[in-house]
């Protein structure tokens, strides 16, 4: 007698990774559509208003420029734009892309120094004065710093980094990476003194992935002028002032990409972005409820233990050995939830199956949520592995209470 081995992975296939994210109807049904008119019409207007909404989500009372590419393009534009060769800059860095991004820089011959805080804790801001009061001659031109890396799934302290630039007296730009937290965890550029802020279309913004952003101040501008890294395809002034149209992407424009990010623009505004910014922060809860109730016994816990140091759009779980990897083969098999693998170190293509990780960004609402924390759940007892129970419940229970 033959042992048929069950699959319940039919139906609509979900992904709770830290990005791509869940792309809404809405988004993809915006897109579907022929080629436009790319020299005048609809799509011109719609890119003016995209700008705009983008700078005002973004609370920056600057300019933005959209690149055909992702989070990595997004690094190489704005490095390429505000710096030269031989330009020394101060990396602060708890996680994988912070490194990446760093690398990139090395790359481009940029002077990196790096400062590295492990990947269990978030930036110390006392730690960075020291070294930015120490730099006597202000040789750094910049402080460069990812928002929430998620690697590590931590979430750093922008307006205290900023704090601790300013009593340092020190005259270096400030740069946020906030690819992974824009429109999941609160944020206002001008406010917190961000001078140039880079994100990407597939995360918080529910759009393919294919589209990055660099926001800037008014007084980068000067740097721009100054770069010697800057290329014709790189240069965001002449996608920020266009002279005619294309102008705004160095070429052909990202059609279908522009009316998926207008509608996914439209529903973010509709919700009110603090509305998105605190859903968020109730879905990171119930998350890490269910995460402290599995934690109550066996090897499963938080890769960020401080709570006040977790993102709001991602979280690493450490488990026992191999049990991350064999949850994430086991819930993509057997019930057609993708779950994020563990990244670890700075080279490509490192991971461990010793963790993984469970996005929460974007469109989600409790029973998609919920349906991730149960297919988890479900997983591990399939494997037998020992942990505590009650973690849907936990994790219900944080949902009705933020809508009582």
């Amino acid at each position: 007698m033959s042992t048929v081995k069950t699959t319940l992975a039919h139906g609509r296939d979900h992904l709770a990774i830290p990005g791509p994210s869940v792309m809404p109807e809405r988004v993809l049904n915006a897109m579907h559509r022929p080629a436009p008119n790319i020299y005048t019409g609809d799509l011109v207007d719609i890119t003016a208003s995209v700008k705009s909404d983008l700078n005002k989500l973004a609370g920056n009372s600057g300019e933005v420029g959209i690149y055909i590419g992702n989070g990595h393009a997004a690094w190489e534009a704005s490095l390429v734009n505000f710096f030269s060769r031989g330009d020394k800059v101060l990396f602060l860095v708890n996680g994988r892309f912070g490194n990446a991004w760093a690398q990139a820089a090395q790359g481009l011959k940029i002077d990196v120094d790096v400062m590295d805080f492990g990947t269990e804790q978030t930036v110390h801001a006392t730690e960075v004065q020291a070294r930015l009061v120490a730099d006597k001659q202000h040789a750094y031109k910049a402080v460069l710093m990812v928002h929430t890396d998620t690697a590590s799934s931590a979430s750093n302290d922008i307006r205290g980094i900023r704090a601790a630039i300013d009593a340092a007296g020190h005259p270096a730009l400030y740069f946020i990476d906030s690819i992974a937290s824009f429109a999941c965890e609160s944020f206002n550029m001008d406010s917190m003194g961000v001078d140039v802020m880079i994100t990407a279309s597939q995360k918080g913004l529910m759009t393919p992935p294919g589209l990055a952003m660099v926001f800037v101040g008014a007084k980068v501008w000067d740097y721009q002028k100054q770069a010697d890294l800057v290329t014709p395809y790189w240069n965001l002034h002449s996608r920020v002032y266009p002279r005619m149209f294309p102008d705004n992407f160095n070429g052909t424009p990202p059609t279908h990409h522009l009316y998926g990010l207008r509608e996914a623009l439209n529903m973010l505004l509709e919700e009110g972005i603090a509305n998105t910014w605190r859903r968020h922060e109730v879905q990171a809860n119930a998350v890490w409820a269910a995460v402290n109730a599995w934690g109550q016994s066996g090897g499963i816990t938080f890769n960020i233990k401080d709570e006040s140091m977790r993102s709001k759009a991602v979280t690493m779980i450490t488990t026992p050995k191999e049990i991350g990897g064999k949850l994430q083969q086991y819930c993509n098999e057997h019930f057609g939830v993708v779950i994020g693998v563990a990244l670890v170190g700075t080279a490509s293509g490192t991971t461990t199956n010793d963790a993984f990780r469970i996005g929460h960004m974007g469109h989600l609402n409790p029973s998609m949520l919920l349906g991730t924390i149960g297919t988890v759940e479900a997983a591990l007892e399939a494997l037998g592995v020992e942990r505590g129970k009650g973690a849907v419940e936990a994790a219900t229970s944080v949902f009705a209470q933020a809508t009582k």
